[in-house]
């Protein structure tokens, strides 16, 4: 993985360089219409400088500088959604298509592999269990924060289970930004909603802001999350176009991305959970759904 970054990084360093020192070389092979502008030209080689210098970092430690690679997938995948677009215009020539294409496509599968590897480095702790806990088992074990067992809670009302993946996640940061809306419809719907997370108890608290009075359950084995079937996610989960798209419009309106803080590979879902019976369940299908508690309550 460290050689992939380190051939990228040579590989942008010295293409800046090229564009720095011979801007209208470059913009005569690329067959740019009109006037070179020097200046632009410039400006676009010291962008790839900065990707240079970053994939030389990148390579030393490519799990801990996960990030860096992420902003350079997200860079590849916003220029080939630009470059598909001017396709069907005149706006550039074919030779400058082709390169925006290649320049960018020749990384983007090293990069999903170091970001998967990435994530599976950093899963969380194996299972307590070979075999996973039956709701009754669970629902006895697991204490909520305000002292209670599961149990005692679903027995008394219905409870919305909503299962997050891990803190940094960019979904799971903008389902707590949306969870006063998420409590006051299980409210309205006379539910209670109790969040389970993969941190050790009273962890969570940093990132859950004003939003500490929601009962909470602390399973850092996940045992939990097994016991209502939810599994590991694949790459397809993890990294498929649904999970891009949704995460860059994420991104847009502020989200971000944080470090890792529980399982990577671990799926969310949301459940509705009475006495001992699951009575409704929305699993992810991918990384980037979040609760629906409408759908929930009317299935």
């Amino acid at each position: 993985m460290g050689v992939v970054l380190a051939i990228a990084g040579m590989y942008c360093t010295l293409f800046a360089g090229w564009v720095v020192l011979c801007p209208r070389e470059a913009y005569t092979w690329l067959e740019i219409p009109g006037p070179c502008h020097d200046v632009l030209m410039r400006v676009i080689g010291g962008f790839y400088l900065i990707f240079g210098l970053s994939f030389f970092l990148a390579a030393r430690d490519p799990i801990q500088h996960w990030r860096i690679v992420l902003l350079c997938t997200v860079k590849i995948l916003l220029v080939l959604l630009a470059a598909l677009a001017v396709c069907w215009s005149d706006i550039l020539p074919t030779k400058s298509i082709v390169f925006l294409l290649v320049d960018d496509v020749v990384w983007l599968v090293p990069f999903l592999m170091i970001l998967w590897a990435s994530v599976q480095a950093k899963t969380g702790r194996p299972p307590l269990h070979e075999m996973a806990l039956s709701l009754d088992d669970a629902a006895r074990q697991y204490v909520l924060s305000s002292g209670e067992s599961l149990e005692d809670a679903a027995r008394e009302q219905t409870v919305v289970l909503v299962f997050l993946r891990h803190f940094g996640c960019t979904f799971t940061r903008q389902l707590l930004r949306g969870l006063e809306m998420i409590e006051a419809e299980a409210k309205q719907k006379g539910a209670r909603l109790v969040l389970v997370h993969m941190l050790q108890s009273g962890r969570e608290t940093e990132y859950l802001g004003h939003s500490t009075g929601v009962a909470r359950i602390a399973d850092p084995y996940c045992e939990l999350y097994r016991a209502f079937g939810l599994g590991n996610a694949g790459v397809w989960e993890l990294f498929g176009p649904r999970v891009w798209y949704r995460g860059m419009m994420a991104l847009f309106r502020g989200c971000g991305v944080g470090h890792l803080a529980g399982d990577g590979l671990q799926m969310p879902g949301v459940f509705l959970f009475r006495g001992k019976l699951v009575i409704a369940s929305q699993p992810a299908k991918s990384a980037a759904d979040l609760p629906d508690l409408e759908t929930l309550f009317s299935a």
